[in-house]
């Protein structure tokens, strides 16, 4: 496809560095047929091999969450239906049927585009009623009086500060609710969302009732505590913060905001009587607040820098903090790592006397890229065990990463049935299909296209700009970039500069915000590339809308802070779309 509009200011590092492609899948596309390498704490690794077909022009979906009333369940008991699994089980999720990524979405007749009134819509559903809105807010207010650690500039990471002690006390008062419900504990530096939503996408397909708890949120704090895709009502958050704030205040030491947090979600969970609940660690794992828990598997998605002041500078101590989630006796799963961090999970497993396997390793794990006229562009995972066999599974999400993050996925779903939980796998992989989460490769509007993604370590920023020269076809990508002062920068940069034509830096709604000037010297200075500094993400969003055409794509991404505003931004009709996108 020629580019459009050829007296626009294109560098042309940034055209090499996507590189020329012949087929008809897309000329931005990086799929190649030899291994990969990937730059990880200054070392190559070699990833899996990737193969492509050719194809044309992509079908594309709008990724969105629906919100679905949830119902309270008289018993907890797992269904004595008997899993349809085994070792001699026919090849589940070979069918030929794929599915659709990035669906365009029709311009509304007031020039809006129509994915901006599904977002108002989704986000009023899960705005305050005028009824709770004032007990609502005032019990926000209260959680907010706690120590709140993503917030604050700097946090010594000490046994003070991350105390499991504290929130024992916590649990203790309200009757140790995480003893009463089974739990999947994932821990990670990138891919922990993901895997925690493809892995409860499955679990809720065979008929049980899934909580689920992340961390941070984009536009909603009770995003954070879910079951079966629908999150805590107001109701209910009023309730538990009223249970659980007074009891806090007479600890000592005094619990965070992510303590009471994550005892909300616990208690929640028991009450509504919830079958299993996927559990993300909110930062390392060793002190994490959720590690209270007894899971029926942990797992760890892949590793890489990110947090350094708090968990270490080097890969092997980062891998070391994330190990701490290991139970003696409870299955470990983890990807493949590079070499030193792969040492430290298979030491510190056999110190505590966890099982350890590998997807990729010891378990049997592949993926390809494929690319068709009929079914788009797609990865597709293959995964067996002596209990499993997943065959040309197609991965819900877009990007190679999410490839690896499905294998894991699946490879907890195998452990499950080890632990006497029925899984039928053919649900499993109809669950597996229908996941949905936002803010991974998110295309917000489609004319002019606004993708969003929450990539805010060098890693995840790497994984995301593979992903869209796999998925996206575009002319130039203008990216909005904002990131936290703590984060590594330098790398982020680096991978920032192998797709971007031009970066716009903009400030995060973030005490620990990095300076947005001093990010665009050093991304100038360094890189010699087209960059501009915006006093806030508004004013970047109208700076990129003012100099795209219709084949051209905004990425904003380098913080969860960034990517929710954005998201709010265009629920409230605060950004301005220009009457026609230029030509």
């Amino acid at each position: 496809m020629p580019v459009r509009n050829k007296s626009r200011r294109v560098d042309s590092k940034a055209k090499a560095a996507r590189g020329s492609q012949p087929s008809a899948v897309s000329r931005h596309s990086r799929a190649t047929a030899k291994p990969e390498h990937a730059q990880t704490g200054g070392r190559s690794t070699v990833r899996p091999s990737v193969r492509t077909t050719s194809a044309s022009s992509a079908s594309r979906e709008d990724r969105r969450v629906a919100s679905k009333p949830a119902e309270p369940r008289a018993s907890s008991k797992f269904r004595t239906t008997p899993s349809t699994s085994s070792s001699t089980s026919p090849a589940i999720g070979s069918t030929n049927g794929a599915v659709p990524f990035l669906a365009p979405v029709a311009p509304a007749e007031n020039g809006r585009p129509d994915s901006s009134k599904q977002i108002v819509k989704l986000i009023n559903a899960s705005a305050p009623t005028p009824a709770a809105s004032s007990a609502y807010l005032k019990a926000v207010k209260l959680l907010d009086s706690f120590s709140d650690y993503e917030r604050l500039r700097i946090v010594r990471y000490t046994p003070e500060n991350f105390d499991l002690g504290r929130m024992r006390n916590l649990l203790r008062k309200l009757g140790n609710p995480q003893d009463a419900i089974r739990t999947v504990h994932i821990a990670g530096t990138k891919g922990k969302g993901s895997t925690s939503a493809m892995t409860a996408a499955m679990l809720e397909a065979q008929g049980y009732r899934v909580g689920l708890y992340t961390s941070p949120h984009l536009v909603e704090l009770r995003e954070r505590v879910a079951i079966n895709g629908t999150m805590i009502s107001e109701e209910d958050f009023v309730r538990l913060i009223k249970l659980i704030e007074p009891i806090s205040r007479k600890l000592k030491p005094l619990p965070t905001y992510f303590d009471v947090m994550t005892a909300l979600a616990f208690q929640y969970f028991a009450e509504q009587k919830i079958d299993i609940a996927v559990i993300e660690t909110g930062l390392g794992g060793r002190l994490d607040s959720t590690n209270v828990i007894k899971p029926e598997v942990s797992a760890i998605t892949s590793i890489s820098f990110d947090h350094m002041n708090q968990l270490g500078h080097t890969l092997a101590k980062i891998a070391g903090e994330k190990a701490g989630i290991f139970k003696p006796g409870v299955p470990a799963l983890t990807v493949t790592q590079v070499p030193e961090v792969e040492a430290v999970l298979k030491r510190v497993a056999g110190e505590v006397g966890a099982p350890l396997d590998i997807a990729g390793g010891s378990i049997e794990f592949s993926y390809r890229f494929e690319a068709s006229r009929m079914g788009g562009r797609m990865y597709r995972v293959c995964l067996s065990t002596a209990n499993s066999r997943f065959e040309h599974v197609v991965v819900p999400l877009l990007g190679e990463h999410q490839a690896i993050n499905c294998g894991l996925a699946l490879a907890i779903i195998d452990r499950l049935k080890g632990r006497g939980i029925p899984i039928d796998d053919t649900k499993a992989i109809e669950g597996l299909a229908k996941t949905r989460i936002t803010g991974r490769m998110e295309l917000l509007t489609s004319t002019p296209r606004i993708m969003i993604d929450a990539a805010h370590n060098a890693a995840s920023v790497d994984a995301l700009m593979r992903g869209i020269g796999q998925h996206v076809p575009y002319d130039s990508m203008v990216l909005i970039f904002g990131c936290c002062g703590d984060k590594d920068i330098e790398g982020m940069l680096g991978r920032l500069n192998t797709g971007a034509d031009k970066v716009i830096f903009c400030p995060v709604n973030s005490v620990r915000t990095a300076n947005a000037t001093d990010l665009t010297v050093r991304y100038n200075e360094q890189y010699g590339k087209s960059a501009q500094t915006a006093s806030n993400l508004l004013d970047a969003l109208d700076i990129a809308l003012r100099a795209v055409s219709k084949e051209d794509l905004i990425v904003v991404t380098g913080s969860f802070y960034l990517i929710g505003e954005a998201k709010r931004l265009l629920a409230e009709g605060k950004i301005v779309f220009p009457s026609s996108p230029r030509q």
